[in-house]
């Protein structure tokens, strides 16, 4: 079996899907892409799509290798994303043609469900709690949401009182068995973090996410040892070498992102290494359907996991949905707000290639936000 075509697909919302062809009719599907820059990934994936085509599938890792290490200049969002969304699609390709999901090939499953949260929003305190609720009643026991919107890089007491309103809102409509985690988007400063986070330990957040940028990694060690709450990051770093930091720095939660960190390849080293420091696994998936189905497979069969990200119905979601691109949205399927194994072969869904090709360019141009306080200084969206 070989490569004979790689194609790719601009999509809405925001996002990008390749598709790999072999000579035997066997397809595998990834999704490479940074968000707001689906056009600068999709050339690198066909610049990369050069080392494949004509060759074997199935050498899964020595393609990993060859792409990830092939050329003088190495790693970086952009080159990360355009391998992780070429290695989703060759795992998919060898568990369809060995007829098994890939989580098997990555050691056979730990577990039978996962948990996954869903996303509420939080920049409005009205309207958070009822957010959380109609999650609830859709039967989710976790949520996710903003700690803040804009917030001075050292937070007024207004701001922080906001930000304890909410947390309290979220807690009452979840009570004592429930959990819900808050992101900062990397929008505060060290300080402002150490400031911030035990205001809201009362409320016992599951983990506080990106409470800094990722180049402040070296200081993440000081953010932890001060902070009462769990400290998550992981999805704007890219590769082993990234992360390592972060894990010495004692964080408590690793979201790497299977659009981003290299693949399904390279989250299973992640992981494995994450456990080494006992840290668990929370893989970040705010985008579509071969995304969450390459996360699921590393999240069965990933001992060290905690809980799954997923966007289906999120609201940022404008022009198209994560279920529009799959033929039978059962794959994902919910019970009491846990994912069930998957058993079809390769990324365990089937995506639908006619929805996918009349989307292709149709306002996939999605550009981030631009965020700037008062003093002129960038923020974080």
């Amino acid at each position: 079996m070989i490569i004979t075509r790689v194609e790719t697909f601009a999509v809405p919302p925001r996002w990008l899907m390749c598709r790999v062809e072999t000579d035997q009719g066997i397809v595998g599907w990834g999704e490479p892409v940074v968000e707001g820059r689906a056009a600068t990934v999709r050339t690198a994936v066909h610049e990369l799509a050069e080392l494949l085509v004509g060759r074997d599938p199935m050498r899964i890792e020595d393609h990993w290798q060859v792409m990830t290490k092939g050329s003088f200049y190495r790693g970086g969002p952009v080159l990360s994303s355009a391998v992780a969304g070429l290695d989703q699609a060759l795992w998919d390709i060898a568990g369809k043609a060995l007829g098994v999901p890939a989580h098997v090939l990555l050691g056979g499953p730990v577990r039978d469900r996962v948990r996954a949260y869903s996303w509420v929003g939080g920049d409005e305190p009205a309207d958070v709690a009822d957010a959380v609720a109609a999650q609830v009643e859709a039967g989710f026991s976790a949520v996710k949401m903003n700690a803040c919107g804009r917030v001075n890089r050292l937070a007024t007491t207004r701001e922080i009182d906001g930000m304890v309103d909410r947390a309290a809102a979220v807690r009452e409509v979840l009570g004592p068995d429930r959990d819900f985690a808050v992101d900062f988007h990397g929008r505060f400063t060290v300080a402002n973090a150490r400031k911030v986070l035990p205001h809201l330990a009362p409320f016992n957040p599951l983990f506080a996410e990106e409470a800094v940028l990722p180049e402040y990694t070296s200081r993440l060690g000081e953010l932890v040892a001060g902070s009462p709450v769990p400290i998550a990051t992981g999805e704007r770093l890219y590769s082993r070498t990234d992360v390592l930091p972060a894990l010495q720095a004692g964080v408590a939660v690793l979201q790497p992102d299977l659009s981003h960190a290299g693949g399904i390849s390279e989250v299973r080293r992640i992981a494995v290494l994450a456990e080494t420091f006992d840290v668990l696994l929370a893989p970040h998936c705010p985008l579509g359907p071969v995304s969450l189905a390459a996360s699921l497979q590393i999240a069965f069969s990933t001992p060290n996991f905690l809980i799954q990200e997923q966007s289906i119905g999120i609201h940022y979601n404008h022009g198209a949905e994560v279920l529009d691109y799959v033929v039978d949205p059962a794959a994902f399927r919910f019970h009491d707000g846990c994912f069930l194994r998957p058993t079809a072969p390769g990324l365990g869904i089937e995506v639908d290639e006619k929805a996918v090709r009349a989307a292709d360019g149709s306002r996939a141009d999605w550009r981030s936000p631009l965020w700037r306080h008062s003093d002129g200084s960038f923020a974080e969206w």
